[in-house]
C-alpha cells in the first residue's frame, strides 16, 4: 500500500526543512504532496529548492491564500495512494506515529482514523488551557451531534481509505475542514478509529494560526453538516 501525505503549508520556512526530513525518515512506501496556501516569508522558494531533493514530493502552489480545507481539496486532486494522510507542517505532530496511525486500516478494521492527542499515554507539551478546553468542548459538541465518541476531534492526524475521502464532496476552506470531514464520514457509517498520539504543540510567538474565530466557525460548521445537510 502506498500512503499519499497531503501537507498544507502556510509560512512554515522555519520548520519546512525539519518536517520533510521527517516525513521521508517514516518506512512505507508514500507519496508527498505540499500544497503551499500562498506563503510570503519565503517557505515557497525553500520548497521550489526541495523538490529535487525528494524524489516523491510535489509542490502545488496556491495563487492567493485560500486556507487550510482548500489546500487539503487541492491535494486530493493529486493522490494516488490506497490511504490518506493529513500533516501540518509545524512540527507539533510527529510523522514517526504514521505506522500506528495507518494500522487499522491496513489490516482491514477501520476505515478512518484519528489520532488523538487526548488518548493514551504519549508525551504532550503543556500550554494553554482555554486551548484544551475549547479543543473538549468542540469535540463532545461534535459528538453530540454524530453520535461518535471521539476525544480529539480537531486533531490534525486524520487517516484515510483512499476512496473514502475521496468519495466525499468537501466545501469548508479554513479549519471548519475538521467538523465537516467528522461529520461526514460519521454520516457515511464508517468504521472509525482513534489512535493515542504525541503532542508537542507551539506558541502564537512561535507561529500558531488557529484562533478565536476559527472555534466560531468550527460551531457553525458543526451544526450545518450535521444539522442543515
Amino acid at each position: 500500500m502506498i500512503l499519499s501525505i497531503i501537507i498544507p503549508v502556510f509560512n512554515e520556512v522555519t520548520t519546512i526543512d525539519e518536517l520533510l526530513k521527517r516525513v521521508m525518515a517514516v518506512p512505507l512506501a508514500k507519496e508527498i504532496i505540499v500544497v503551499d496556501d500562498f506563503s510570503t516569508d519565503g517557505t515557497r522558494e525553500r520548497l521550489a529548492g526541495l523538490v529535487g531533493k525528494y524524489g516523491s514530493l510535489k509542490v502545488v502552489c496556491h495563487e492567493k491564500n485560500r486556507g487550510k480545507g482548500c489546500a487539503i481539496r487541492t491535494g486530493l486532486g493529486h493522490i494516488t495512494g490506497d490511504i490518506v494522510i493529513i500533516q501540518d507542517a509545524d512540527l507539533e505532530y510527529d510523522p514517526a506515529e504514521y505506522p500506528k496511525l495507518v494500522k487499522p486500516i491496513v489490516d482491514g478494521r477501520a476505515d478512518v482514523v484519528y489520532g488523538s492527542r487526548f488518548a493514551g499515554g504519549e508525551e504532550h507539551r503543556v500550554l494553554y488551557f482555554w486551548h484544551y478546553l475549547g479543543n473538549r468542548f468542540l469535540t463532545l459538541m461534535s459528538n453530540m451531534l454524530t453520535n461518535l465518541n471521539l476525544t480529539d476531534m480537531e486533531t490534525c492526524y486524520k487517516v484515510f481509505r483512499a476512496d473514502i475521502i475521496k468519495g466525499i464532496k468537501l466545501e469548508q476552506d479554513r479549519f471548519g475542514f475538521e467538523p465537516e470531514i467528522t461529520a461526514k464520514v460519521a454520516r457515511a457509517g464508517c468504521r472509525i478509529f482513534e489512535v493515542g498520539i504525541s503532542y508537542s504543540g507551539r506558541t502564537y510567538i512561535e507561529g500558531k494560526k488557529i484562533g478565536w474565530k476559527d472555534g466560531v466557525k468550527a460551531i457553525w460548521c458543526i451544526i450545518k453538516y450535521r444539522v442543515m445537510t
